[in-house]
């Protein structure tokens, strides 16, 4: 199981120390002993630790979508990611990995928060960042 850690400052937009984040990430080894990466920017602290399951090669997180604008960390697995990647596709999104991953960071995009689980995400604009872990899914989104 892969483990995901972050700090956020949604009022100062501190900066956080690297040093931290990667204490706060490598205590989680034991959860994903196949990578790790951090993300950091002004505000925003986001750690992963990865377990490869699903797309091996190359879907390594943080992952970000075309133009950087959102990140991801993810544990889970989204089990009808490949039906979905033709739907975002056909919104304009282009794939860059094989990875159920990178079906969060188009949704988002698509759909805001309704379309994740058990991750965190963050987007530049509007300036949101996200952690959750919804129920279950409906028609009209995570609930």
């Amino acid at each position: 199981m892969c483990g995901i850690t972050g700090l956020f400052d949604t009022r100062a937009r501190r900066d956080f120390d690297r040093a931290l984040l990667q204490r706060m990430n490598d205590s989680q080894a034991h959860r994903g002993p196949d990578g790790e990466g951090l993300h950091l920017e002004p505000g925003v602290g986001l750690g992963h630790r990865r377990l490869s399951i699903i797309d091996i090669a190359t879907g390594q997180q943080p992952l970000y979508n075309e133009d950087g604008s959102v990140v991801v960390v993810f544990n889970g697995e989204i089990y009808n990611y490949q039906e979905l990647i033709p739907e975002l596709q056909a919104l304009g999104h282009v794939f860059h990995t094989r990875s159920d991953t990178e079906v969060i960071v188009h949704a988002w995009e698509a759909w805001g928060e309704r379309c994740v689980i058990a991750s965190a995400a963050c987007s530049r604009s509007p300036s949101t960042i996200g952690i959750v872990r919804p129920c279950s899914w409906r028609a009209t989104g995570w609930v």
